[in-house]
């Protein structure tokens, strides 16, 4: 594909986007990581942002295990309320200069609390960030409360509890993060049915570290309403057709997924299977700051490396409005402004990347 990059950076820089996947803890600004990290007297193997935004980047991990290392440094910084305020602040800054128009913030309140902040104290400071940024910009942020598959069955319960607690105050899902092989969502499953129970969404990340039968536990044991990742879906072809034909969408995070070794290349990741068969496939960066990506770059990519039409991003687009876990009013609302704005930029899209897939 021959195509002007600055043209065309600039011209995905415009699609109107909606991200489902992205971790708070793993998209902080490389400046903000530095102060923060500074006046807590804790040591960085940088001295500038941009060298630390290289360090930070995770291109030498073997697995998922290794990749999820680096969240120990954020996670440092991540212990007051200002400092997670701040955080969530930002998170939405850089969403809306992306051109992103709706986000949902995903992390583990329990991992923000070894300062002695409790959980209520968490979820209300990151509330407080992402309200603020809402304000300020535009665009709409709500939470998605992880738990993590590796710790002990009542810490998800625990989260589930939380997750419907602040249902009407923000938190629109409840999800299952972390190190996934070994660690089975079904273990897990009782938190799930209290979330349904209370009428919450439900997600889950499965079939990035384990194969097919991850993504049919999460599906089936726990009634997800979409699936973080399913990159390692293709290998069951009667649940692959289960997900698509149920409209159960994919949280696909192609640089991510490339790092942590569950794909070759970009190139080669199976999104591209998923978009022929007609999935419900959104595009996300899961962490900004570790895959050292933006959501538009990620759009860059599927057009440079995937070859996709302008029309194939446009409803990769559209797809996360229609996904989205915001209610239903609002999500109309979104999609049909984001829709207009797309035919709009079709028009020029169209020109410069071409019609044809």
């Amino acid at each position: 594909m021959s195509v002007d990059a600055a043209a065309l950076a600039e011209l995905i820089h415009r699609l109107p986007k909606a991200e489902l996947h992205c971790h708070l803890d793993g998209s902080l600004r490389p400046g903000t990581l530095m102060e923060l990290s500074a006046a807590r007297g804790i040591a960085l193997p940088a001295s500038t942002p941009d060298a630390l935004a290289t360090w930070m980047r995770v291109d030498d991990a073997r697995n998922l295990e290794e990749y999820l290392a680096r969240f120990g440094v954020t996670l440092a910084v991540m212990q007051s309320a200002a400092e997670l305020e701040r955080v969530a602040h930002e998170f939405v800054l850089d969403a809306a200069l992306d051109g992103v128009r709706y986000i949902e913030a995903r992390f583990c309140p329990a991992l923000n609390v070894r300062d002695g902040l409790s959980l209520p104290d968490v979820m209300d400071a990151v509330l407080r960030g992402l309200a603020r940024g809402e304000r300020e910009t535009g665009t709409v942020a709500r939470v998605i409360v992880c738990a993590l598959r590796s710790f002990p069955w009542p810490h998800a319960m625990e989260m589930a509890e939380l997750a419907v607690a602040y249902r009407d105050r923000g938190v629109v899902a409840f999800d299952l993060a972390g190190g996934e092989l070994g660690n089975p969502a079904e273990v897990h499953a009782g938190a799930f049915d209290h979330a349904r129970a209370a009428n919450l969404a439900v997600t889950v990340h499965a079939g990035e570290g384990d194969g097919a039968t991850s993504i049919a536990q999460a599906v089936h044991r726990c009634a997800a309403d979409r699936i973080g990742h399913g990159t390692r879906l293709f290998e069951d072809p009667s649940l692959e057709a289960y997900v698509v034909d149920r409209r159960i969408a994919l949280e696909v995070c192609p640089t991510s997924n490339v790092q942590t070794r569950v794909a070759h290349t970009f190139a080669e990741h199976p999104l591209a299977r998923y978009v022929s068969l007609g999935g419900l496939v959104t595009i996300n960066t899961d962490n900004r700051l570790m895959s050292g990506v933006s959501l538009s770059d990620e759009f860059r990519h599927c057009a440079t490396q995937l070859l996709f039409s302008a029309d194939t991003l446009a409803t990769l687009a559209l797809n996360a409005f229609d996904a989205a876990f915001i209610a239903w009013p609002d999500r109309q609302r979104l999609r049909t402004t984001a829709a207009r704005d797309i035919e709009t930029w079709l028009v020029d899209a169209r020109r410069l990347i071409g019609v044809a897939a």
